[in-house]
């Protein structure tokens, strides 16, 4: 599918106290094709939701009555939908919250519509690759870091002449969350969760030891990560090469 095809068929629902934030996002969005929706509110979000076949949320966090963060827990429990959250934030509590809440990305007003457009559109990349198949069983067996591939029925990290490279049982369970959630950001409590790592403490900076030493088995070059990238304040995300 083209990205003009994937344009007219994804529907977005921008949901903004603001007026003036709505109107800018719609026209932007519109003009690059996308159909949007907008909304004042948790009750107008919820009333699109029923109305229209909404693929993508932009949740305001600040809003009067019901926040972003309360919404953003309701659509996960009803609604399969993918989840931007929008916020005049910087501190990084209310980023994770969000992201621990089931959001899948974030960005901080002010934001570059250029950069939206482009987180909207690999998060319509990673919904795509989460849509069943017939050959969703052998996609997820085997995933791509890069020249190495990830082995998940055999637990094995292979580089680019099929030679096994030698990785823990933690390394492996952190790339496999990576390799179930491309194009997330992840938090370190999310990929500890993931890892089945739950006792441990989200903030012991061992987890970022384990992704160095990772990065140094997978990445062409370690010091400037292309595959496991650091988002500043957040967390992780894995890149899918294209």
């Amino acid at each position: 599918m083209s990205a003009e095809e994937l344009n007219t068929t994804t529907q977005i629902l921008v949901v903004d106290d603001d007026s003036d934030q709505r109107w800018m996002v719609e026209n932007y969005l519109g003009k690059h094709g996308f159909k949007v929706h907008t909304a004042d509110g948790g009750e107008a979000m919820r009333t699109h939701m029923e109305n229209h076949e909404i693929d993508i949320v932009l949740l305001d966090v600040t809003m009067p009555g019901e926040d972003g963060f309360t919404l953003a827990k309701y659509l996960r429990e009803h609604e399969n939908v993918g989840i931007i959250m929008l916020t005049a934030s910087t501190e990084l509590v209310d980023r994770v919250l969000g992201l621990e809440l089931g959001a899948d990305d974030y960005m901080t007003k002010p934001f570059e519509p250029r950069e939206l457009m482009a987180r909207i559109k690999s998060l319509i990349r990673r919904l795509q690759s989460e849509t069943p198949s017939e050959s969703a069983d052998i996609t997820q067996a085997k995933t791509q870091f890069g020249s190495h591939t990830l082995d998940l029925d055999a637990q094995m990290l292979l580089d680019e002449s099929g030679v096994q490279v030698s990785i823990t049982s933690m390394e492996f369970d952190l790339l496999k969350a990576f390799a179930e959630n491309p194009g997330r950001v992840l938090n370190r409590d999310t990929l500890l969760t993931l890892a089945h790592k739950k006792d441990w403490d989200p903030f012991d900076r061992s987890i970022d030891i384990r992704i160095a030493r990772l990065r140094r088995k997978i990445e062409p070059n370690p010091s400037k990560p292309s595959i496991i990238k650091t988002v500043r304040g957040a967390g992780y995300i894995f890149v899918v090469s294209e």
